[in-house]
């Protein structure tokens, strides 16, 4: 049953930002790279407690999944080294710390981290993809509302 839960929380983690806002990708180099952030106030209770990240209209989390592209399928998820970092439209860059979160064959990585009302950030990342020879570029933008 608690492997059930997990799974039902993955689930739920990984369709709320489809949800709640217009999902971002990135093709390039035979991956395709998911990204999406959020407000932490969407987030079901269970979910937020799962994965240890506290719900606040003024916290934002940040979703990132690399998929290696293979004809005829959706592809497989692999793991990758991501470096984030967030820039202000003030020139301000914030450095994100993702972590890695392995539910069986889904691997994603999560980050969330204090934002303001109306704060615009662009994101800027840099893929290493497991086996690959070179990092892979990749970036968003997303604003915030926390009235």
């Amino acid at each position: 049953m608690k492997s059930f839960v997990k799974a039902m929380s993955m689930l739920m983690l990984l369709s709320l930002p489809l949800i709640a806002i217009a999902e971002n990708s990135t093709k390039t180099g035979g991956y395709t790279i998911h990204h999406n952030a959020l407000t932490t106030d969407t987030l079901p209770v269970q979910v937020a407690t799962a994965y240890r990240i506290q719900r606040s209209k003024s916290r934002a989390l940040l979703n990132v999944s690399v998929i290696k592209d293979e004809s005829g399928t959706t592809g497989t998820a692999v793991r990758a080294n991501i470096k984030a970092v967030a820039k202000t439209l003030y020139g301000q860059i914030r450095p994100i710390e993702m972590r890695e979160v392995v539910e069986d064959t889904a691997i994603y990585y999560i980050a969330d981290f204090p934002v303001a009302h109306r704060e615009m950030l662009r994101f800027e990342f840099e893929i290493m993809p497991e086996g690959a020879r070179y990092p892979l570029n990749a970036s968003m933008r997303q604003e915030f509302f926390t009235d």
